[in-house]
């Protein structure tokens, strides 16, 4: 099983280095697309945690 993950692990990295070696602009829209989905998520959980500060209210 760790040598399946190690595997994986292996062939990800690989693709990673292919797509920014043979198009770094498009490398450069997915990472921007990544952290624009962290950026949301984080936002998501702040505004859920302020709901829960205050009650649950609306």
């Amino acid at each position: 099983m760790v040598q399946a993950k190690k595997v994986a692990l292996y062939v990800v990295v690989v693709f990673v280095l292919y797509v920014i070696i043979t198009d770094p602009e498009t490398a450069g829209g997915y990472v921007e697309l990544g952290f624009e989905g962290v950026s949301n998520a984080a936002s998501a959980v702040g505004d859920f945690m302020t709901w829960v500060a205050n009650g649950g209210n609306s």
